[in-house]
């Protein structure tokens, strides 16, 4: 369920250029969807589109960097410079109607959708709800699920912002023993 006119964590810096999204109890992992957002911040939307979706069949992966006890090695995670990743197929499908209607957003808005880019993303644990399972000797244990809260800003980027070109290069440090043997062999 998507909410209307609510408070979101941070508030974008030019609210004109800027469209909102939020998903609030998704009935989804919420350390595999913090994991995923975390890898698509900052990243352009058609970028972060293609990446969900190469994550759903499996062709890039979702580096778990914060929650990842028992969380498997893969060799997709170098790219990263993680070492422990997975393919979170739900919540990248959350992500991605997420991200779908943030843009429907900005297209109402009249912002140019091609130049938008996740400027904020965060995911809250959601409060837990309640199932049970039952055990050996007529016991019974709790088993619950862990929903999330989901808020995505995406704002709108002319363009990126290029590096100032260096006028020179920068100095190579020479150690003082360095410096001292150069100057005895000069007195020679």
């Amino acid at each position: 369920q998507l909410d209307t006119m609510t408070r979101y964590a941070s508030e974008p810096d030019n609210a004109a250029k800027a469209a909102k999204a939020k998903g609030s109890h998704l009935r989804v992992h919420f350390k595999n969807t913090r994991e995923a957002a975390n890898a698509i911040k900052h990243m352009h939307l058609r970028r972060a589109v293609r990446f969900l979706k190469n994550v759903m069949a499996k062709k890039e992966i979702v580096p778990f960097t914060r929650f990842r006890g028992d969380v498997g090695r893969k060799a997709q995670c170098k790219q990263w410079g993680a070492c422990q990743g997975r393919w979170p197929k739900k919540s990248a499908e959350f992500l991605l109607q997420l991200l779908k209607n943030a843009e429907s957003n900005a297209e109402f808005k009249g912002l140019d959708t091609d130049h938008l880019v996740v400027d904020h993303i965060q995911v809250n644990a959601a409060p837990k709800m309640r199932r049970r399972t039952y055990r050996a000797h007529g016991r019974i244990n709790p088993y619950m699920s862990s929903p999330c809260h989901i808020e995505v800003i995406l704002s709108e980027r002319e363009d990126a912002i290029a590096k100032p070109d260096e006028e020179e290069p920068a100095k190579k440090k020479e150690s003082k023993k360095k410096l001292k043997r150069q100057k005895m062999q000069q007195r020679d």
